[in-house]
C-alpha cells in the first residue's frame, strides 16, 4: 500500500458521542484520548513519517472555563503517559499554534516532552494547540510586514517560500492525506495554506469510534486517489517514471 508521507487529522465528535450515550462532554474527550493512543502507534507501524493531529483549535478557548480546564488535564495527563511510549518507538513530538495561550504548567510539560524526544528519528507527531489557521497566517504575515518596515525584505521579493517560512510547520511537508471524522465536511480553520493540494477523506464515524481498521480502509481510498497537482495526469505520470529511473 502506498502510504501518505504526512497524514493529518481533524479528531471530531467526541462531545456527541458522549451526548449519544448520555454522558458527560469530558467522557468522550477521555475516550477520544484513548483512541489517540492507537491511532499514533498504527501509524508508526505503518511507517507514516508525519502525523499531525487538530488537538485544540484556537476557538476551543471560547468553550465553557470547566471544558477547557479539563481538555488541559488531559492534554497533561496524555504527555505523561505518552512520552515514554513515544520513546520506546522511536517518535518526535512537535507542537503547532499559539501555545503561549496555554497554563504555564501545562507549556512548561508540553516544552519538557518535546525536548525529551527531540533526538527520535522515527515518525513526528505534531500536536496543534491553541491553533488557527488564519491567526498562523497573520502571525507570519506580521513577521514579514516588520522585515519589509525594517528594509530586510523588498514586498516584491516575498515569495510562497518566504511566507511558508514564517508558518508554525515550517520544516514539515504538506500534508498528502487529511481525515476528518464526524461526518462534518469542512476544514474548520486547519492547516489553510498547507492543505492546498491536500487529498481530503470524510467519514460518519466519531473520533472515539475511529479504529485502526478505518484508519487502514481510509489509506486504502486514498491509494485510489490521483494526485496531479494542476497537472494532467500524463505528465505526473512521466514525472513518477523518472522519478523510478532516478532511483535507479
Amino acid at each position: 500500500m502506498y502510504l501518505p508521507r504526512h497524514l493529518a487529522i481533524i479528531m471530531d465528535g467526541n462531545g456527541r458521542w458522549a451526548r449519544q450515550r448520555g454522558l458527560p462532554r469530558i467522557l468522550g474527550h477521555q475516550q477520544g484520548v484513548e483512541v489517540v493512543r492507537g491511532i499514533v502507534e498504527e501509524c508508526s507501524n505503518l511507517g507514516i513519517s508525519w502525523l499531525t493531529l487538530y488537538a485544540f483549535s484556537f476557538e476551543n478557548w471560547g468553550r465553557p472555563e470547566e471544558e477547557v480546564e479539563a481538555l488541559m488535564e488531559l492534554l497533561a495527563t496524555y504527555l505523561r503517559n505518552e512520552v515514554p511510549t513515544m520513546l520506546k518507538h522511536g517518535i518526535r513530538l512537535n507542537v503547532i499554534g499559539d501555545t503561549g495561550r496555554l497554563p504555564g504548567a501545562v507549556a512548561t510539560m508540553l516544552d519538557e516532552s518535546v525536548e525529551r524526544t527531540r533526538s527520535q528519528t522515527g515518525m513526528v507527531l505534531t500536536l496543534a494547540l491553541s491553533y488557527g489557521a488564519r491567526d498562523e497566517i497573520t502571525r507570519a504575515m506580521r513577521k514579514l510586514a516588520s522585515a519589509a518596515a525594517r528594509g530586510e525584505v523588498a514586498p516584491e521579493d516575498i515569495s510562497e517560500q518566504m511566507i511558508a517560512a514564517q508558518l508554525d510547520t515550517v520544516g514539515l511537508p504538506d500534508p498528502d492525506f487529511l481525515i476528518r471524522t464526524s461526518g462534518e465536511m469542512r476544514i474548520s480553520n486547519f492547516l489553510l495554506w498547507q492543505l492546498a493540494y491536500t487529498e481530503l477523506y470524510f467519514t460518519e464515524t466519531l473520533w472515539p469510534d475511529f479504529s485502526p481498521d478505518q484508519l487502514r480502509q481510509a489509506l486504502h481510498e486514498y491509494n485510489r486517489r490521483e494526485r496531479r497537482f494542476g497537472l494532467t495526469a500524463e505528465q505526473r505520470s512521466k514525472e513518477g517514471n523518472q522519478e523510478e529511473g532516478g532511483r535507479h
